[in-house]
C-alpha cells in the first residue's frame, strides 16, 4: 500500500496565531533594537541602555510567564521560549535579560505575588539569582553562606556568592543561604530569602566584585560578599530549610531557556554564515559555491531544527504540566552542544574574519561556549539523564 502523506500547512499546528504574533514582534525587536546595540557594545563590554530595558518592558516580554490578574500576559513557557530565542539571535544576553521578569520562579507567597508581580510585569522590579558559591555550583546541597537569627527575629547573612549576573542593577535578589546543617543531607537546612534593594546600588552589609568574564557582555556578573547583612524576618521564602527544593523547582523552565538561547545563537551564525558565503568570492566563484561549505551550511541547519523540534516539545510538556526532567535535561545538553559546534564552524567559515570583531559570529561563539556550562553543565545533563535511564 502506497502511503499518501497528508497536506502540510504552513506552520505547525502548534504555532498558533498568537505565538506567531509574540515571535513576530520578539524577532522584529531583535533585529531593529537589540542587534545594532550588541554590534556597538558587546566588542567594548558596555552594558544595556535602560532604554531599551524599557522598551522590552512596554511590549510585554517581562509578564510573559506573569498571571493576566497580576498585568502579566498570563502565557505559558512555550511563547516565553520563543521570546528568548529571537532575543538572543541578536544578543544571548538580552535573551538572558528576560529572565529577571516573570517572577524568576520567585516562590513568592500570595501576599508577595500581589505586592510584586504587577510591578515584575511592567519590568519595574528584576531579579537576579545568589545561588552558586566556589564550591557550590553542580553541588548546590554544599552552600555554605549563612543565615542566622538576629535578636530582633531578623536574619543575619555571612559568606559569598558567585556568577550572580545582574546582582547590581537588580531590584531585588533571590538569595539561597545555610539556616541549619544535616551532616548525612546536605540539601536540609538551605533556606531561600527575598533581598530587595536600590537599583544600581549594593546596601551596606553586602559588596561586590565583578568577575572578569571572556563573553555574555550587556551586563556585569557578580561575586558577592555579605557581612553582617540584615535582613527583616519577613524576607524568609517559603518553609525554612525548603530552600533547596525551591532552588530546583524551577530546573526545568531553566533548561528550555537555555535550550533556545543556545538554538538563537546558532540560528544567528547559521544566517549569518549564509550572507557572508553569498557575497565572499574565491577562485572566482561565490564561496556560496563550493561543495564543502554548502554541506557545512546543511549540517549546520539540520541541528538547529533538531534542537528546535524538541525544545517545542518540552515546552509543550511543562505547560501541560507533564513530568519531563528527562527530557528539559535532553534538550539542554543538546542544544548547548550543538550551539558550540554551529557557532564554531560559523567562525571557520567566515575565515579570518570571523576571529575579528567585525564580524558578530566571534560574539555568538564565545556566548555559546557558556551554554554548556551555566543552568547545569553538559555533564551533569549526562548525569540526569542516564540516572533516568539506568537507575542512580
Amino acid at each position: 500500500m502506497t502511503h499518501k502523506p497528508r497536506p502540510r500547512p504552513d506552520t505547525p499546528h502548534f504555532m498558533t496565531e498568537e505565538r506567531q504574533e509574540i515571535q513576530a514582534l520578539a524577532r522584529e525587536f531583535a533585529r531593529d533594537v537589540v542587534l545594532p546595540i550588541a554590534d556597538e557594545l558587546d566588542p567594548v563590554e558596555g552594558q544595556f541602555p535602560e532604554s531599551m530595558v524599557k522598551q522590552m518592558a512596554e511590549m510585554g516580554f517581562f509578564g510573559i510567564l506573569i498571571p493576566e490578574e497580576y498585568g502579566g500576559l498570563g502565557l505559558g513557557v512555550f511563547e516565553y521560549c520563543l521570546v528568548a530565542e529571537e532575543l538572543s539571535r541578536a544578543w544571548m544576553s538580552v535573551g538572558g535579560l528576560l529572565a529577571r521578569g516573570n517572577g524568576m520562579g520567585g516562590n513568592f507567597s500570595p501576599e508577595q505575588e500581589a505586592r510584586l508581580l504587577p510591578k515584575v510585569a511592567t519590568g519595574e522590579y528584576l531579579g537576579a539569582f545568589a545561588l552558586s558559591e566556589a564550591e557550590a555550583g553542580s553541588d548546590v546541597a554544599n552552600i555554605r553562606c549563612k543565615a542566622t537569627r538576629a535578636d530582633d527575629g531578623g536574619w543575619v547573612i555571612n559568606g559569598t556568592k558567585m556568577w550572580c549576573t545582574y546582582a547590581d542593577q537588580a531590584d531585588y535578589l533571590i538569595l539561597f543561604a545555610r539556616t541549619s546543617t544535616d551532616e548525612e543531607k546536605r540539601h536540609r537546612g538551605i533556606s531561600a530569602f527575598l533581598v530587595e534593594k536600590p537599583r544600581g546600588e549594593f546596601p551596606e552589609g553586602m559588596s561586590g566584585a565583578a568577575t572578569k568574564k571572556i563573553g555574555y557582555f550587556g551586563w556585569k556578573t557578580w561575586e558577592l560578599a555579605f557581612d553582617d547583612f540584615h535582613l527583616p524576618a519577613d524576607a524568609l521564602l517559603g518553609e525554612e530549610g525548603r530552600g533547596f527544593y525551591q532552588a530546583v523547582s524551577g530546573l526545568e523552565v531553566g533548561r528550555a531557556h537555555t535550550a533556545a538561547r543556545s538554538i538563537g545563537l546558532a540560528q544567528a551564525a547559521l544566517e549569518d554564515s549564509i550572507a557572508y558565503l553569498q557575497q565572499r568570492e574565491q577562485f572566482g566563484h561565490p564561496l556560496a559555491e563550493f561543495q564543502h561549505l554548502r554541506f557545512k551550511v546543511a549540517d549546520m541547519a539540520a541541528q538547529i531544527e533538531a534542537s528546535r523540534a524538541l525544545m517545542y516539545h518540552v515546552c509543550t510538556q511543562i505547560d501541560s504540566g507533564a513530568r519531563c526532567d528527562k527530557e528539559a535535561a535532553m534538550v539542554k545538553y543538546l542544544a548547548a552542544e550543538m550551539a558550540e559546534t554551529v557557532t564554531s564552524e560559523a567562525v571557520q567559515i567566515h575565515g579570518g574574519a570571523g576571529y575579528t570583531k567585525d564580524f558578530a559570529v566571534e560574539r555568538h561563539w564565545r556566548d555559546a561556549r557558556l551554554t554548556k556550562i551555566f543552568e547545569g553543565s553538559s555533564e551533569i545533563q549526562m548525569r540526569i539523564i542516564s540516572d533516568e535511564l539506568l537507575g542512580r
